[in-house]
């Protein structure tokens, strides 16, 4: 191994993820949303799930959803109503700031992942991308279900961004479905 402290600051690094909320969410009354951290796991879930029932990799998939919000160690998170004011950051070069002193093959393997989630390509890719919008549709159910009102402008953008048939007939089935039916079932 190049440099086994490199992997161990990018670690702590990447534990301020925890730490850092979804910004977006308090513009709808949430006072305290979830952590990118904890975005990123279900979305990395949620991406192997659809990439096995659309026939992709889900391996793949899933560690594409795992770095997909990782740059935000350097911005924080920007709600999209930052969009008319601040021009977004490129991920890809984000990621190769965050990598550089990282052994080349992980590092490597980080910026592969960043560059296949944002070029949009594989179906793998696409699922990751339709798990990221997924996982705000149903946190936006879950929260309207606990009394937040102000979630339909999240539920209305993650229906209309997911791609994959598996993707939208899950986002059709979550929006009238309880966050508890799972206690149903």
């Amino acid at each position: 191994m190049e440099d086994p402290a490199a992997i161990a600051a990018f670690g702590y690094e990447l534990g301020i993820l925890k730490r850092i909320r979804r910004a977006g969410w308090w513009q709808a009354g949430v006072r305290d949303p979830e952590s990118v951290a904890e975005h990123s796991m279900r979305v990395a879930q949620l991406a192997g799930l659809l990439a096995a029932e659309e026939g992709a990799n889900p391996e793949r998939a899933a560690f594409l959803a795992l770095w997909h919000d990782t740059q935000e160690t350097r911005t924080g998170d920007l709600p999209h109503t930052v969009k008319g004011y601040l021009t977004k950051p490129d991920p890809r070069q984000i990621t190769h700031d965050q990598t550089g002193q990282l052994p080349s093959t992980a590092r490597d393997s980080v910026r592969n992942a960043v560059d296949e989630y944002e070029s949009n390509e594989t179906l793998e890719a696409r699922c990751a991308k339709d798990a990221d919008k997924l996982e705000m549709l149903l946190q936006a159910v879950e929260y309207r279900e606990v009394g937040v009102q102000r979630v339909q402008g999240w539920i209305d953008s993650a229906l209309k961004g997911v791609v994959t048939e598996t993707g939208r007939r899950i986002a059709e089935a979550a929006i009238n479905l309880s966050p508890l039916a799972w206690r149903d079932r």
